[in-house]
């Protein structure tokens, strides 16, 4: 079977030509200058993807799970209290991943499909008056439901009980891709990882700290092994790695960032909403809903679609995979059979998030749901459509 079809997981994501050339490279010496002239271009353009010109960013192998266990092993400390959303698969690992490192993890529940509860937040902090609560966890974008979060809203209930945590946010399957405006909402610390917006492979974590984050990072003498940020903000800022990095994905990073910036960033964030809206368009065609609850919670990058009662997601995905080749999301967490992803971030275009939906359709045929052949293509046609109809 010819098996050259985009693939539409929400991460890794496809991997344009441009970008396999850059990592396929001979391999050169990561200390010597060539290597090092990349790295403060590399950094001034992550400064402006995450939003925020002065942000303190660092790189380094591991994925989007290395980069959270950095920002917490560089700002906090094993007994210290942390405050969290618990409404995803990724907040849910977070929570654990933290509570493995020592950490004692207030979680604040909320249904998966919703965003974070601010005014439960904002109740958590207002209780919290001897300021024991060090951080906050938050993800902007919940993989797992296809929801976003409110990070402004967060830090204005951070402002509003004049409360000094920190805001720790997974920026994992947003930053590249959605609106991030670190400096405007106050994040101290966000994470992203290459394989998604930065349409690289799996292999690179990527962290940015805010000035108040870092000064913190540099007065922890806790142990941090391999993941100590100010060692690798001061070699980074020197043009060099203190250990050996991924080269290749380096040398992708520094393509990958030059491809965005070339888009122009409004225009990336305006492509990745107008394909999310013909998938959602689509979705709609299909008599089927997503897992957010209201539309200001969709996510740009990823849409989770439930599957009516007496149907499976996970069968939804298997079928497109053997029948035609194509990938999408299985589900995740406790509802996961009843729930399939489409995956929409990184290199797409409209063409190509056509030729997904026509799978997921036919797909949804075969399955014997109950549409009409053709409806949800057509209504991603008429959306993408340059063509107003009346």
């Amino acid at each position: 079977m010819i098996a050259n079809n985009p693939i539409f997981i929400p991460g890794p994501t496809n991997i344009p030509e441009r970008l396999r050339l850059a990592m396929a490279k001979a391999a050169w010496d990561h200390r010597s200058p060539a290597f090092g002239e990349i790295i403060s271009p590399i950094a001034k353009g992550l400064q402006q993807i995450f939003g925020d010109p002065g942000a303190h960013v660092a790189f380094f192998t591991g994925s989007g799970t290395t980069g959270w266990q950095s920002v917490l092993v560089n700002l906090l400390a094993p007994g210290q209290r942390v405050l969290a959303v618990r409404n995803g698969m990724f907040s849910e690992r977070w929570i654990a991943l933290a509570q493995d490192l020592g950490l004692v993890v207030d979680i604040i529940e909320a249904p998966w499909g919703q965003g974070a509860p601010i005014a439960e937040l904002g109740d958590a902090l207002a209780q919290d008056s001897a300021h024991q609560i060090a951080a906050v966890l938050a993800v902007h974008n919940e993989t797992s439901t296809g929801v976003r979060s409110d990070i402004a809203a967060i830090r204005q209930a951070l402002d509003g009980t004049k409360h000094p945590a920190l805001l720790c946010v997974d920026g994992v399957s947003s930053i590249a891709s959605m609106p991030f405006k670190m400096q405007e909402w106050g994040v101290d610390a966000a994470v992203a990882g290459s394989q998604k917006g930065f349409m690289l492979p799996t292999g690179l974590a990527i962290v940015a700290l805010s000035d108040k984050a870092r000064a913190l990072a540099a007065a922890n003498k806790g142990p941090k092994g391999c993941l100590n940020l100010e060692i690798l903000f001061t070699a980074l800022t020197a043009g060099s790695f203190p250990f050996t990095p991924a080269v290749s994905l380096v040398s992708g990073l520094a393509e990958s960032i030059e491809m965005l910036l070339e888009e122009g960033l409004p225009q990336v964030h305006a492509r990745h909403r107008h394909i999310a809206q013909g998938v959602r368009a689509a979705v709609t065609a299909w008599g089927l809903e997503p897992v957010a609850h209201s539309p200001e919670l969709f996510s740009d990058t990823v849409t989770a679609i439930r599957v009516p009662p007496g149907y499976s997601g996970n069968a939804v995905v298997e079928h497109a995979r053997n029948r035609y080749a194509m990938n999408f999301g299985i589900g995740l967490g406790p509802d996961g059979d009843r729930v399939f992803r489409i995956g929409h971030l990184g290199y797409l275009s409209e063409a190509m998030v056509l030729s997904g939906l026509a799978v997921a359709e036919m797909t949804l045929h075969d399955l014997n749901f109950s549409l009409t052949l053709g409806a949800g293509v057509a209504a991603a046609q008429r959306h993408f459509s340059d063509k107003t109809e009346a």
